[in-house]
């Protein structure tokens, strides 16, 4: 049984998930960079509108930052 292509095919797929986890630590961590550097009303609107997330996404990402940062 010849699964080279298989092999192929689940390697590109490792490497895309992990291509798109790293995109999402960075969205996530600039998404909390925006929502620490102002106090503006609106902001998490704007980041939801650009992000597709919901806000309670939005205050989850933040909580769950704030209390990594917390941890250090």
């Amino acid at each position: 049984m010849d699964t080279t292509a298989l092999e192929a095919a689940a390697k590109r797929y490792q490497k895309a998930q992990a291509a798109l986890d790293k995109a999402r630590a960075e969205l996530q961590a600039e998404a909390v960079a925006v929502l620490r550097s102002t106090d503006e009303r609106g902001t998490q609107a704007r980041i939801a509108r650009i992000t597709g997330w919901t806000r309670e996404q939005i205050r989850q990402i933040k909580l769950k930052a704030d209390a990594a940062d917390a941890a250090e």
